[in-house]
């Protein structure tokens, strides 16, 4: 393959809304060793990125935002085994998604399964990265238990609950209307309930026999956490993933106290590389024989690269059902 010497991005200009995301020509980097350049397709849109792009914060020294990207493997860095230039390959990247050609860490990358087209498998890396590092590495879901995911039809929720539910877990769902419970439903969740209902906990606690949660995933920055309190099994964990805008969360104590329930979260983003390629490990192991049967993305938006300011918008606007997704259209 020919490359180029730039490429077209969208970057971060400064803090502020979606009108801060603008074009700009980019060098084509080249990989360093265990790295490789991957000619991008296509890109997920993630909640992360809209954070990234409020805050104006580039903690990897690049301005282009994006944390997941599918296309062809252009080359590769001393000591790469494994993956051939060519290759169709979906990538968790540290940032730079938002582009024509993205550099990635070898151990996450993967080749996209046939039956997959790249505008889906661009949605895969960061949400099961994500799930499988909550519930395994964070909470330690094992099984029998019962885990909980608040925000179901969620980028990250469906395909969580389409893998856990496809590897033998029971999955409880939330979701703010009824087509998001009914989809949630479709999606793996063995029950699906409203987070808007003043009764969530005792519709868990039923529908768990009385078990309660042992892993609950928390995308809405404690919005429910009586709620959550009052479903926890005994030594339960509460994960977070998003702070919102606040970054703080109010705790009764005596709740928590009564049941040891332990509430964390995490960044996936500065995890360091040997956490997130032991992940991966055990992802190529467990989930990529079920991905394109099983577990396949649902795409609620689909938007050209320079059209990232209005997918920025529509994802603030509204909570789509699926994953929203930009197309690099070489």
């Amino acid at each position: 393959m020919t490359l180029p010497t730039t490429f077209n991005a969208i970057v971060i200009d400064r803090a502020g809304g979606p009108e801060v995301l603008v074009p700009r020509t980019m060098p084509v980097p080249q990989p360093g060793p265990g790295q490789v350049l991957i000619r991008v397709t296509a890109a997920g849109v993630n909640r992360h990125d809209i954070n990234q792009r409020a805050a104006g914060a580039h903690h990897d020294g690049t301005p282009v935002p994006g944390l997941e990207v599918a296309g062809t493997l252009a080359l590769c860095g001393t000591g790469v085994e494994g993956l051939v230039p060519g290759a169709r390959v979906m990538a968790l990247v540290q940032g730079g998604g938002y582009g024509g050609y993205v550099l990635a860490e070898a151990p996450l990358v993967f080749e996209v399964p046939d039956g997959l087209s790249d505008t889906e498998a661009a949605c895969l890396p960061e949400a099961l990265f994500t799930t499988w590092w909550n519930f395994f590495d964070m909470m330690a879901l094992q099984r029998g238990q019962f885990a909980l995911i608040h925000g179901g039809t969620s980028g990250v929720g469906h395909l969580a609950l389409q893998a856990l539910s496809a590897l033998g877990y029971r999955v409880i769902a939330t979701s703010g209307t009824t087509e998001k419970t009914e989809a949630a439903s479709g999606f793996g969740a063995m029950a699906a309930f409203s987070y808007h209902n003043p009764d969530l906990a005792a519709q868990v606690m039923q529908a768990t026999g009385g078990q309660g949660v042992s892993a609950l995933l928390d995308m809405s920055a404690g919005a429910h956490v009586e709620q959550d309190l009052a479903m926890m099994a005994p030594d339960g964990v509460i994960a977070h993933l998003s702070p919102k805008r606040n970054g703080t969360l109010a705790v009764p104590l005596r709740a928590l106290m009564a049941r040891r329930v332990r509430i964390t979260g995490s960044f996936l983003r500065p995890l360091d590389l040997a956490r997130k390629a032991r992940v991966a490990d055990r992802l190529r192991a467990e989930v990529m024989p079920l991905l394109g049967r099983q577990v396949r993305p649902v795409i609620a938006h689909s938007f050209t690269m320079n059209d990232a300011a209005r997918a920025h918008a529509v994802m603030e606007k509204s909570a789509p059902i699926g994953k929203i997704v930009l197309s690099m259209g070489h």
